[in-house]
């Protein structure tokens, strides 16, 4: 299988109806005229084992690493297929009482390296909690691999790749241009307001 590029997942997000226009409030609490809907693409797992690879062989820079680990919901997915594409274990962190926890029997021992999985970054606030959640298991989060990469600025605690990098306006929600003109807005997102 050859190696996706940049513009051929740009394609392949186009083709799936994963890029959303409209007013969307997003899982970071911003406000944005555009959503990445990665749901739409991984439904095909063909495509999502051929994205995947491809940001598998970007991820083994930051090798090595025991273990992937995604947050629930966006990251299921593409933590199990980086995991398999990577020849590692792949597990999903979900939300127990408010707060990221591993649940279902996922456990990591302690000084395990951990990639952390997402299908899109915006704040990284969610990859980060799932670093706070591999330190206080006593693992390690080596970096963070995403899809979609929609951070406005480098600065990042932990080093991240990604297939593509989207410069997509999102606004808090008292500068939101469409909230002033009254366009109602929608929450795609999986997150709790």
């Amino acid at each position: 299988m050859a190696v996706l590029t940049e513009g051929e997942f740009l394609e392949l997000l186009r083709k799936t109806g994963a890029l959303l226009e409209g007013h969307f409030l997003l899982s970071s609490g911003l406000h944005s005229p555009h959503y990445v809907q990665c749901a739409r693409l991984l439904q095909h797992p063909g495509l999502a084992a051929r994205a995947c690879a491809a940001l598998a062989s970007k991820a083994a820079r930051l090798e090595p690493f025991d273990v992937v680990i995604g947050p629930a919901l966006g990251g299921i997915i593409v933590a199990y297929e980086l995991g398999r594409a990577l020849g590692v274990r792949g597990m999903f962190a979900e939300r127990e009482e408010g707060k990221l926890a591993l649940r279902r029997g996922f456990s990591l021992s302690p000084g395990e390296r951990v990639l952390i999985a997402e299908d899109v970054v915006t704040t990284g606030r969610s990859s980060l909690e799932v670093a706070g959640l591999v330190a206080a298991l006593g693992g390690t989060a080596v970096g963070v691999a995403c899809l979609v990469d929609r951070r406005k600025g480098d600065e990042f605690p932990l080093p991240l790749v990604s297939l593509v990098r989207l410069e997509l306006e999102a606004f808090p929600p008292g500068e939101c241009p469409l909230c002033r003109e009254g366009v109602p807005w929608s929450k795609p997102g999986s997150r709790p307001s």
